[in-house]
């Protein structure tokens, strides 16, 4: 097994990129497309869980805009093989102050590119350092 592919790892840190902005900015478009359009893909949010790609769809369509802006750190991207890869971060949001939030995808080289096929969001309480 090849991890962390130079090549891969650079393709995986693109999209995964191209999500962040897309989410700070609420470019919904690029969020769905992001995502695998499949009935088998899971986002467990901070505070809905969701099955297929529908389910994800609709979230995003109805989410406010408003408060989507935040400030990620310890990003961890590691590539297994050629064709799956998982992306971890924490993050911070001024609308959740005094907690960490902590994000985990999985991504899979599709036909039609990267794509988030399982993800998972939560917040925690922020502990001093």
């Amino acid at each position: 097994m090849d991890i962390d592919h130079p090549e891969v790892k650079a393709e995986v840190e693109a999209a995964f990129a191209a999500y962040e902005t897309a989410l700070v900015t609420n470019d919904v478009p690029t969020l769905e497309a992001l995502f695998w359009d499949d009935p088998r893909t899971i986002r467990y949010g901070i505070g809905e869980n969701l099955y297929g790609m529908d389910a994800i769809r609709a979230f995003r369509r109805a989410r406010s805009p408003v408060g989507v802006e935040r400030r990620i750190d310890e990003t961890v991207i590691t590539t297994f093989g050629r064709d799956f890869a998982t992306a971890s971060t924490l993050f911070w949001r001024e609308a959740h102050p005094g907690k960490v939030g902590r994000q985990m995808q999985s991504w899979a080289r599709l036909p039609e590119g990267w794509r988030v096929v399982a993800a998972h969001v939560s917040l925690i309480d922020e502990v001093p350092a």
